[in-house]
């Protein structure tokens, strides 16, 4: 079964991280989708069936994953639906598992901030750059590699040391640059 499916929920267990033995990055966790529905009769809002599913993310997907989401966070996964089943000890077991293709916060619960990883062979050469481009420039303009390198250990997951500042850029073309505390991802105030 190869059916693509959208899945909004909640973490419910912490991600597990690791590498195959071939030396891919692997990351997984446990997603709890509740359906929820309007009771006329008392007039309120009661939750109903919650289905689960086993997440499982592969190469740069993993590695954003095991650095951004947490256990007990809103979330969306896409991805190719997986129906397993085995037998132990005279018992059946069913699994739905979700091949995960792209995994994101969901805001109508919240809000983040993203930071847009730079490319390996951006940071390769800056001779690379094509005529009119930057040799900096972090996505050069058609090379259509847009995949992140894997985070090599946790200090580059939670940013370093709490307190610490990093500058982005923001917006478009203007150049403004704005702070993120990168322990917590979130925008600091300029004036603070």
């Amino acid at each position: 079964m190869n059916d693509i499916i959208t899945v909004r929920g909640f973490v419910a267990s912490e991600v597990k991280s690791s590498t195959t033995p071939g030396g891919i990055a692997t990351a997984s966790f446990r997603i709890g989708s509740t359906e929820r529905r309007f009771d006329r009769a008392n007039n309120v809002w009661i939750d109903g069936n919650t289905n689960w599913f086993t997440v499982q993310s592969f190469r740069h997907l993993a590695g954003h994953v095991g650095c951004s989401i947490k256990k007990g966070q809103r979330v969306i996964v896409l991805g190719k639906l997986r129906l397993r089943q085995w037998e132990r000890d005279g018992r059946i077991y069913h699994v739905a598992e979700i091949d995960a293709e792209s995994v994101g916060h969901d805001l109508m619960w919240g809000s983040a901030n993203f930071t847009r990883m730079a490319s390996n062979s951006a940071q390769q050469a800056p001779a690379q750059a094509g005529p009119g481009q930057a040799a900096d420039a972090p996505w050069p303009e058609g090379s259509g590699d847009n995949e992140a390198p894997l985070p090599e250990d946790d200090e580059e997951c939670d940013g370093g040391d709490p307190g610490s500042s990093l500058e982005i850029p923001v917006g478009d073309d203007d150049g403004d640059t704005a702070l993120v505390d990168t322990a917590t991802g979130e925008l600091l105030d300029a004036s603070a």
